[in-house]
């Protein structure tokens, strides 16, 4: 493991914010370009026509992260099962929700409820004014009341570094990219090949090195989106639990509740592979046994409590 002991927290946030920048820029442009090498390939290697879709491409990405930017925290929170409560349904967790927030220096969220034994927790939303956050009813019930101070402050961290937001759009992107590769495998498997099986030349050999990389990226842009955005993710848990021991001046609670949750075996039933990412350890524990590969959403958990412990030091 990298010595962070030369590290301050704020250092790490810094980092975080251009790096969240870089990434999401870096994306958009892979999409483009993605797209463009798709389309040329499709059609007979027609360069004008690469660029098109390109542009086209990029246009349709903006439009679904416009939707993901409005509409995909209330989605996520409907997929998950959570329902709203009332400060009058749970006046202790509610003042601990506020205390956070304060501590944090953002609004306090509307807190939502999952009808779940597993212990988890997740926070939503695209900006701290319009954040929520969901935990699961065993959660609630199984931590005591520092443990669960530190869980709300780890996603009260998620929250004001904007990691929610960039959450979504990853998650749009990578479905972008998906999409993408979806559509040209079908397409030449529907027409034999594109354009090319129409009787043209199809660019001659610049068409033919055209359509080798095409099915290429079709097979490894997936894959290499899917790690980025699980990569982005990883880093995002070490500094939300970093920052939940600044909120609350309790590093023991908060590698207690790692540890409680790391020791959970229930299985959350509402989670799946487009949600797993946002919560606070694996809910999927199928995926659990990969926790140090690269296809994991979450780094493991004596990681996180290493990386704790070097801060505090």
């Amino acid at each position: 493991m990298s010595d962070f002991s030369d590290l301050t927290y704020h250092d790490l946030i810094a980092a975080n914010r251009r790096n969240s920048a870089l990434l999401v820029a870096g994306f958009v442009l892979f999409v483009g370009l993605l797209a463009g090498v798709l389309s040329a390939a499709f059609l007979g290697g027609d360069p004008a026509a690469g660029i098109s879709a390109g542009v086209l491409a990029l246009v349709i990405a903006g439009l679904m992260a416009v939707w993901s930017y409005y509409g995909g925290g209330s989605a996520i929170l409907r997929m998950s099962g959570a329902r709203l409560i009332e400060k009058k349904d749970d006046p202790q967790l509610y003042n601990v929700v506020d205390e956070m927030a304060i501590a944090a220096g953002v609004p306090p969220p509307p807190v939502y409820l999952i009808d779940d034994t597993a212990l988890n927790a997740f926070a939503t939303g695209r900006d701290p004014d319009h954040a929520a956050l969901a935990i699961t009813k065993g959660l609630r019930a199984k931590l005591t009341r520092g443990e669960l101070q530190s869980v709300i402050a780890h996603e009260m961290s998620h929250v004001r570094h904007f990691d929610i937001r960039l959450a979504m759009l990853l998650a749009t992107l990578v479905g972008v990219v998906v999409l993408l590769t979806d559509f040209f495998r079908r397409g030449l498997f529907w027409t034999g090949g594109g354009r090319r099986s129409s009787g043209r030349d199809g660019g001659g050999p610049a068409g033919l090195v055209i359509l080798v990389v095409a099915i290429l990226l079709s097979i490894l842009a997936p894959m290499i989106a899917r790690v980025i955005q699980l990569a982005a993710s990883r880093q995002r848990e070490y500094l939300a639990d970093a920052g939940a021991v600044e909120l609350t001046r309790d590093p023991d609670s908060m590698i207690s509740a790692l540890k409680k949750l790391g020791g959970d075996r229930e299985v959350l039933e509402v989670a799946n592979r487009a949600t797993a990412h946002l919560f606070i350890v694996q809910p999927i524990k199928k995926f659990e046994a990969r926790a140090k590969g690269m296809f994991s959403t979450h780094p493991p958990l004596e990681d996180r409590i290493k990386r704790l412990e070097a801060l505090l030091r």
